[in-house]
């Protein structure tokens, strides 16, 4: 690899800088640019490549510049005009001196900067090769190309296990192997993807070379092992020395608009394969076999996609694939569970007395709100009495409890389908040393001690200064967690203002047999109505969060990317699991649960009043709310994730088309793509385990949520994938070895599950006050019947209220039309009259103390099924381990015996040096 020996520094000391003190900048002197590795020597040389400040650059003897090459015409190629060169990233630049000038200097200025990135990339053993734009003169695209020795070197600076020899041992097995039949027909075509061949692998060394499977060093490294290569040197060249302080990274210079783009070439057009035989057209048969809509029911080609995206997107498109599969049980039982509901509505007892009309067409129920609310009969809730039983029935209770052991199952389950990916993938031992991120080196500027190693070593701050840092980024993210408090606080004042403008206008505007009046209740337009505004303020303030979220992990400055996206997952979880649950569980838990009694009801900040649930509870509602938000929030990513690449990239191909009909180069059409940005596959975790928690938290009061789910999840995988391989650049593959953060995030999200499922039957539903009548209260000592019945339960659950008890505040319109003296209301009190009138009743402790029993029960039960099958389900399977033991013998095995034979041949040769010299030493005569 070509190294310069001398340094050379783009000094610009007298130069104004706007990006001084922002990431990619370090004095010189303090910060170690990577921790040291028996192979550092080349990076020891990127430290000291930089560009001397004496005389302007062109007159720099040690300056080089890449070579200009007009195109070729060969709109698929992926080499240099040579045909020999792969590329393996591309940079983009617009020409400064072709460029509008908006601030005086700062055009000379990014040019000095960019060619002294360009040269010291050349001496740091890169190749490049500048081709002016096809379609747009004034862009340049700089071709990056990685020599065979560049990429050892670094190929064992980063640890990458590449093959040693063929790997028979790796056979995948089907679980449904009696049914290959069935399941060939979901199999992708293997005469059109085919399987790839097995390696046993290894860390890469340079000094046993020989040791590995190297018949041909121009496809030894795969596409996505290059770039990936290429972006941890191009992330780490210097290009500016200012005061001592160094600026580098490729990111900090397509922030600062000196570069427009950086990437990795697609390898051809997704619609038709490439015109050069020798590629393969990954990127076609990705597109073809997996996004393609024809290709809906077929499994991915998970092998392909890790092969083209890495790891660390195929983990990704993996845990989605089985997170659906698992989907199809929850579903088919959902939807059981609500069929069972949706079939017995019309046995339901209780709601037969709320629409019959000499009992529920007889009961007169108090006012909802202060003064202006109307007196109302109970069967204006008829219709939504009649809803009500589909998703208030025993199925539900039966689902809740599926629920709690599905999650489980699919936990477990997944945690083998990871071991099993972590053997075929070659990620068991990730021996890859994370490498600080670039932007945490650059921050490197206190020395400590190492207690371990009693060395000094450079980190961005002390403890004192890191508590600092901590303590903001904590109120930050506590402040916003208190706005969303106060946005759900404010939803809640619409709810108790709104329904009284509902309840005097919708008594007004339709009379009481009007078929409107039974659908359009006033709680059911208040609910409604308050959802909708909900999930418009969630949207909203999760966007604005998103934003804030990056700034405070940034500042927070985390070592390693993984650490960063594991900062910023549980900042983002955390606030995303208040902004979209926290009407969830109010609806839940507290809405109706806090209101007094009509004599004497509660207040909000002591002016609005409580609102109240409907006769039968507030379990509707959450089925309404949780259908909103969650049918909502797929639309909305849908137009994120689809519609707007897609536009974007329509409205930038007709202003291509209208330039000019050439055909433009691969790397141009790359260029006109969207950048998906690291965070991309971030948001797509956050929008699934979101969807998770709407499954899991919520689904005793939604037993469709499962089925809904699965429609989502089965487009938002082709529709993913759709626009990964048409509508965004290629991105640097990564390695990974698991979902990180997520999975301890899933974990508790299903702990919690079984708490708010058991708490949603016990208080949000009426199922356990309906067992208690049914077995206490309907038969004596507390009930007339002679056998167990739920006639009569509507009556039981409804107190009587005098209205001449009504205090001034709370006192209803006049109740002359219904000639009434009592009024009826939703709770378990003593009637007026009675010695501790208005006092809770017997019936009130029964069901309380059946509630709690309950939730007690239910979650012993499901936890102990949770630890059951947590324990008897190991996380990685027998014969997964078994395999990997003996691919680690045998990979040991070989590297033994390979340095042995090294070691035998090297005796070999020095004996065969040492042979004549002992034959002399025998055959000369003794001397006396």
């Amino acid at each position: 690899m070509q190294m310069m020996t001398r340094d050379v520094l783009l000094g610009m000391e007298e130069e104004e800088d706007d990006d001084d003190g922002d990431i990619g900048d370090v004095p010189a002197s303090k910060r170690p640019f990577l921790t040291p590795h028996p192979s550092s020597l080349v990076l020891d040389n990127l430290e000291q490549t930089t560009v001397s400040n004496f005389g302007p650059l062109e007159s720099q003897p040690d300056f080089r510049t890449p070579e200009f090459e007009e195109f070729n015409g060969k709109h698929d190629s992926l080499f240099f005009n040579d045909g020999q060169r792969r590329i393996d990233f591309v940079l983009v630049y617009e020409d400064e001196s072709r460029k509008e000038t908006n601030k005086k200097g700062s055009n000379e200025k990014q040019r000095r900067k960019r060619q002294a990135y360009e040269s010291n990339l050349i001496c740091g053993g890169l190749q490049l090769e500048a081709t002016r734009s096809v379609l747009d003169d004034k862009l340049i695209f700089v071709k990056v190309h990685a020599p065979w020795e560049v990429l050892c070197t670094y190929a064992e600076i980063m640890h990458i296990k590449l093959p040693l020899k063929p790997n028979d041992l790796k056979t995948r097995s089907s679980a449904f192997g009696n049914f290959s039949w069935f399941t060939k027909v979901l199999q992708v075509d293997e005469s059109i993807i085919k399987p790839e061949q097995e390696f046993f692998t290894a860390p890469f060394e340079k000094n046993r070379m020989n040791d590995f499977y190297i018949h041909d060093r121009d496809t030894f490294f795969n596409p996505a092992t290059r770039s990936r290569i290429v972006y941890f040197i191009l992330s780490r060249i210097q290009y500016q020395v200012r005061d001592n302080v160094k600026k580098f990274g490729i990111n900090k210079l397509v922030s600062s608009g000196i570069y427009k783009a950086a990437f990795p070439l697609h390898d051809c057009n997704f619609s038709q394969r490439s015109e050069d035989p020798s590629c393969p057209s990954e990127r076609y048969l990705l597109y073809r076999e997996w996004a393609h809509p024809r290709s809906i029911y077929k499994k991915q080609p998970l092998d392909l996609i890790r092969k083209y995206y890495g790891e660390k997107i195929g983990i990704y498109f993996a845990w989605l694939g089985y997170y659906t599969q698992m989907l199809f049980l929850a579903a088919i039982v959902g939807v059981a569970c609500f069929l069972y509901g949706y079939v017995n509505q019309n046995n339901c007892t209780w709601s037969k007395e709320v629409c019959h009309p000499d009992i529920g067409g007889k009961i007169i129920m108090c006012p909802q709100c202060d003064k202006i609310c109307p007196f109302w009969k109970l069967n204006s809730t008829c219709e939504s009495s009649k809803k009500l039983c589909i998703f208030d029935s025993f199925g539900t209770l039966v689902f809740a409890v599926f629920m709690g052991v599905w999650v489980t199952l699919f936990l477990e389950f997944w945690k083998r389908r990871q071991a099993e990916l972590e053997y075929e993938w070659d990620t068991v031992e990730l021996q890859q040393e994370e490498q600080p991120r670039p932007e945490y080196e650059a921050q490197c500027t206190h020395v400590v001690i190492n207690e371990i190693t009693q060395e000094e070593e450079h980190v961005p701050f002390t403890t004192w200064g890191k508590c600092i840092r901590v303590t903001l980024c904590a109120s930050a993210v506590l402040f916003w967690i208190l706005l969303i408090i106060a946005s759900v606080i404010g939803i809640i004042v619409y709810r108790l203002s709104v329904l009284v403008v509902f309840s005097t206008k919708l008594s007004q505007t339709f009379n009481g047999t009007d078929p409107i009046q039974k659908y359009l209740t006033p709680q059911t337009a208040t609910s409604i109505t308050a959802s909708v505004i909900s999930f418009i303020i969630i949207m909203i303030l999760n966007t604005i969060y998103e934003k804030v979220a990056i700034m405070i992990t940034n500042f927070e400055l985390p070592r390693t990317q993984t650490d960063y996206e594991n900062s910023l997952t549980m900042k983002m979880f955390l606030f995303q699991f208040v902004n979209y649950y926290s009407s969830c569980f109010y609806i839940a838990f507290f809405k109706g649960k806090f209101v007094g009694y009509p004599g004497d009801p509660t207040y909000w900040l002591g002016k609005y009043r409580n609102e109240e649930c409907e006769p039968g509870g507030c379990l509707l509602e959450l089925t309404t709310q949780l259908t909103i938000i969650m049918g909502g929030k797929a639309i909305w990513n849908n137009i994120q994730e689809v519609l707007l690449p897609w536009i974007k990239n329509l409205i930038g191909r007709y202003h291509t088309a209208s330039r000019t009909e050439k055909k433009s180069p691969r790397w141009e059409q790359d260029y006109h793509l969207q950048l998906m940005g690291k965070l991309g596959l971030f948001y797509e975790y956050l929008e699934m385990i979101i969807q998770f928690g709407f499954v899991t938290l919520f689904v005793a009061s939604f037993p469709l949520a499962p089925l809904l789910a699965l429609v989502n999840n089965i487009l938002e995988i082709r529709v993913d994938a759709w626009k990964m391989t048409t509508q965004y650049r290629r991105m640097v593959p990564e390695k990974a070895q698991d979902i990180g953060a997520w999975q301890p995030i899933m974990q508790g999200i299903a702990i919690l599950a079984v708490v708010t499922n058991a708490m949603i039957i016990a208080f949000t539903s009426d199922m356990i006050p309906r067992l208690v009548y049914y077995w206490s209260f309907s038969v004596p000592p507390y009930g007339n019947h002679t056998q167990y019945t739920m006639e009569g339960y509507i009556n039981s659950t409804l107190s009587y209220f005098n209205v001449s008890d009504f205090k001034s505040r709370s006192r209803g319109s006049s109740a002359s039309d219904f000639d009434i003296r009592t009024c009826r209301y939703r709770d378990f009190r003593n009637p007026p009259g009675h010695p501790q009138e208005y006092k809770h009743n017997i019936y009130y402790w029964h069901v309380i103390t059946a509630k709690l029993a309950f939730i007690i029960v239910m979650e012993h039960v499901i936890y102990s099924v949770k630890f059951f099958i947590s324990y008897a389900i190991p996380d990685v399977s027998k014969r997964t381990k078994s395999k990997i033991k003996r691919e680690k013998y045998l990979t040991q095995k070989l590297l033994h015996e390979n340095h042995l034979k090294d070691m035998t041949k090297t005796m070999g040769v020095i004996a065969e040096r040492m042979g004549p010299v002992v034959t002399d030493n025998h055959l000369r005569p003794k001397s006396e």
